[in-house]
């Protein structure tokens, strides 16, 4: 069996930090998301570029300075961003690799928080971590899911996705993966026993 863990909000905690980046650069948070192009089209939305890997982290900040008039040299998305560990879900996914199965991790990210997850060595829990900066594609596209189950060579059906968001889960539910809305630890457990 294959088991695809999203990391933020799962596997490590979301680790919010719009409101201290804010605070950094001394902009208000309507702001920020108005330099950052976010509520409108997709293709002026400098997080989403980010996160399917067509803008880097410092593509990102030139800008992201060239829209707010604020010249920024630091990346603080990446200086800033310090997700905690999930221990109850670090035992899961261990658990589960002791038992055969392959775990990897499955995850919108961008390219800053990604080598800050690398740095922590929070992807070292996994087989295989499929990021979405990298793959090109972000989650709720089913392609993101095409791309991991092409790469194990899995059906769907042999597949389990665990994430905090429901529409990731109705988009990996309608390729028929089994796709869970994680809640907590022990809910989790106790649903992936339920379908065992």
């Amino acid at each position: 069996m294959l088991y695809i863990f999203d990391m933020g909000g799962v596997v490590t905690n979301d680790a919010y930090i719009r409101p201290r980046i804010c605070s950094v650069l001394g902009i208000s948070e309507a702001d920020y998301r108005r330099y950052c192009g976010q509520g409108g089209r997709k293709e002026d939305d400098l997080l989403a570029l980010a996160g399917d890997g067509l803008l880097d982290a410092k593509g990102f900040w030139k800008e992201f300075s060239r829209r707010s008039g604020i010249e920024v040299k630091t990346d603080w998305l990446h200086w800033i961003f310090h997700p905690s560990v999930n221990e109850e879900i670090r035992a899961l996914v261990g658990k589960l690799r002791s038992q055969g199965n392959r775990v990897v991790c499955g995850t919108n990210t961008i390219e800053s928080h990604y080598r800050n997850h690398v740095e922590n060595g929070d992807y070292a829990l996994f087989d295989q971590t499929y990021a979405s900066c990298l793959m090109g594609v972000s989650k709720p596209d089913p392609d993101f899911w095409r791309i991991i189950l092409t790469a194990e060579d899995v059906d769907a059906k042999d597949a389990v996705f665990i994430d905090d968001r429901q529409e990731n889960v109705d988009a990996a539910a309608g390729l028929g993966i089994r796709a869970i809305r994680f809640r907590s630890a022990s809910e989790l457990v106790q649903e992936l026993a339920a379908g065992a």
